[in-house]
């Protein structure tokens, strides 16, 4: 084969067999592709589509590149969640620990963040002595003795999603759905997961801004899953204004210890309990945990009783965790600058844009730009408001955690434009918007 019969064939918008998918994959893997050419399909692929099986054979054969973690011999049923990303997303920290406590083993492997703030990871690690760089031999321990384990991905998982990944960055072709989809799933794939729950985010704060097209990327991952043998659901949930109060990694961990203790924002306690839903539903094979309500009600339950709590007191500690710092919460890394930003207007919140309020918190410091920009823990942004809420001139909408002057002036500048005002009433932004199963597609 030759790559560039590969490109003119997907250039004149014809299907690709899976041999040569295969072949291309594994030969870039292995640096006998050059870039240039590699970049000429990328934007074919861009510009024509694939076709379902073509995009199931990417995914697979870029999960295929590297190590396939195996789970079977630790965990009878392998459940995964993904997030597709946004402002205040801490939903990990609260719904690995409550499906955890619900007797489903939960050993998953994540990235890191780059935008408005940091991954999972990041804000783990805004604890003390967490360790979330762990050799697979212990993770398997952690997995089978704890039934919890949270680390980070290795580079030999889906080795081609990175160097792809890389090059569509500098190449125009990150908005490729086909592409978008191959690279979350291979990862997932790759991971060893056997159900998979995706968290479609859509609005000013994620990556799909319309319902349509996040409904569309979220049709193509389940269908990849469903084809590669996995139990799959898709959940398309806002991102138009910031998930829960805190934006920022100290103090979205410190939000997710007040929801696992029963004392979260509504609206970030409504949305784990979704999440880990659908997530206890797919572990449970049609035989357990059939009934999403009556699932819901035990959810609730273990919220409240506080074995959610234990359960990432434990996690904490079997990953070296300064489990004080969970306990109060005050230890926590903070800021030195607290500055309380007020309402301008009388009336109702007609908007709190998510994406001026995620860069706003990449301002502080909370996020990277790049892969290799430190983190600042402690930054970070608390908005006290929702989309609806009445509220009166000088009422405190938001309060900035800041450690320099200058990140400060920046964050507010941006601040300043993300929210607006109405004279009439503003109905409440939805949680969801659907739910995409795997008998759906």
């Amino acid at each position: 084969m030759r790559a560039v019969d590969l490109i003119t064939k997907k250039r004149d918008g014809q299907t690709l067999s899976p041999d040569e998918i295969r072949w291309f994959i594994t030969n870039y893997t292995h640096d006998t592709i050059p870039d240039y050419q590699v970049s000429a399909l990328l934007m074919a692929i861009l510009l024509k589509g694939m076709a379902r099986e073509e995009i199931v054979t990417l995914t697979l054969a870029m999960a295929e590149s590297g190590d396939m973690l195996d789970l079977s011999d630790i965990v009878d049923y392998a459940i995964d969640k993904h997030s597709s990303g946004g402002v205040g997303d801490k939903t990990s920290l609260v719904v690995l620990p409550l499906v955890a406590s619900l007797g489903v083993p939960i050993a998953k492997m994540s990235g890191r963040g780059l935008g408005f703030s940091g991954g999972t990871l990041d804000k783990l690690e805004s604890i003390t002595g967490f360790n979330v760089n762990i050799a697979e031999d212990e993770f398997r321990r952690l997995a089978r003795e704890t039934g919890l384990v949270l680390a980070g991905q290795t580079k030999s998982l889906a080795p081609a999603d990175g160097k792809l990944y890389a090059l569509r960055d500098v190449t125009g072709t990150v908005e490729s759905l086909p592409l978008i989809a191959s690279s979350i799933m291979s990862k997932k794939l790759a991971a060893g997961a056997n159900g998979i729950v995706l968290d479609v985010k859509l609005g000013h704060g994620a990556f799909m801004k319309t319902l349509d097209a996040a409904r569309e990327l979220a049709t193509i991952m389940v269908q990849i899953g469903v084809d590669a043998g996995r139990d799959m659901a898709a959940l398309l949930s806002d991102m138009n204004q910031p998930l829960g109060v805190a934006v920022g990694n100290a103090l979205e961990v410190a939000e997710a210890v007040k929801t696992l203790q029963g004392d979260g924002p509504a609206d970030f306690h409504e949305h784990c309990v979704e999440v880990a839903v659908y997530m206890l539903k797919l572990a449970g094979q049609g035989e357990q945990w059939v009934d999403v309500d009556e699932t819901r009600d035990t959810v609730e339950t273990i919220l409240k009783d506080g074995q959610a709590f234990d359960r990432f007191r434990q996690m904490v500690a079997a990953q070296s965790g300064e489990v004080s710092q969970i306990d109060d919460l005050l230890t926590l890394p903070q800021a030195q600058i607290i500055e309380v930003v007020s309402a301008t207007d009388t009336g109702y919140i007609d908007s709190i844009l998510a994406d001026k309020i995620g860069l706003a918190s990449l301002a502080l410091g909370a996020g990277r730009a790049k892969k290799d920009d430190p983190i600042d823990y402690a930054v970070g942004i608390e908005v006290h408001g929702s989309v609806g809420d009445a509220v009166s001139e000088g009422d405190t909408l938001l309060t900035i955690h800041a450690n320099d002057e200058q990140t400060l002036a920046d964050a507010k500048q941006l601040i300043e434009s993300a929210i607006t005002y109405s004279d009439s009433e503003v109905d409440p932004l939805p949680l969801f918007y659907g739910v995409i199963e795997g008998s759906d597609v």
